[in-house]
């Protein structure tokens, strides 16, 4: 009789902590994506600069076409690409490849080596090929909006 009654209020406290709510207006959480520069390489002087997590951060907004810029490198030889700042950005493409402009300047070839690794290549461009340009590695990190 015991273990009925247990069984009783398991099964009971069980349904009762689940919902079927439909409504993922109120519940569902939204997220950005934060791209943290963690590596530059190339360029006449075959540099390969690596940076620490936090230190570089570019976060893109789809919406207005604005790239935000957080760059908190204090080391001058290593290559950093954009300083702090709010840039316009557009991205074209091009026989299938994608390219960004930045202030109306094309910087490169823009892919993704996986779902959480974009590259930017200076020596792709959308006229063809290019030389010394740097190659931009970022990984991505989700944070809630």
């Amino acid at each position: 009789m015991k273990y009925h009654i247990i069984y009783f209020l398991c099964l009971a406290l069980c349904l009762s902590s689940c919902s079927l709510d439909t409504d993922t207006n109120n519940n569902q959480q939204s997220y950005k994506s934060l791209w943290h520069l963690v590596n530059v390489s190339g360029g006449i002087s075959g540099v390969d600069d690596d940076f620490d997590l936090e230190t570089i951060i570019w976060s893109f907004n789809d919406e207005d076409g604005i790239l935000t810029v957080e760059n908190n490198n204090t080391d001058a030889t290593k290559v950093d690409g954009l300083d702090s700042g709010t840039y316009s950005y557009l991205i074209s493409v091009v026989d299938s490849e994608n390219f960004i402009r930045i202030d109306d300047a094309e910087m490169g070839q823009l892919y993704f080596e996986s779902q959480n690794v974009l590259v930017i290549d200076e020596n792709e461009t959308s006229t063809g090929p290019a030389a010394d340009g740097f190659i931009y590695t970022f990984e991505r990190e989700l944070v809630a909006d």
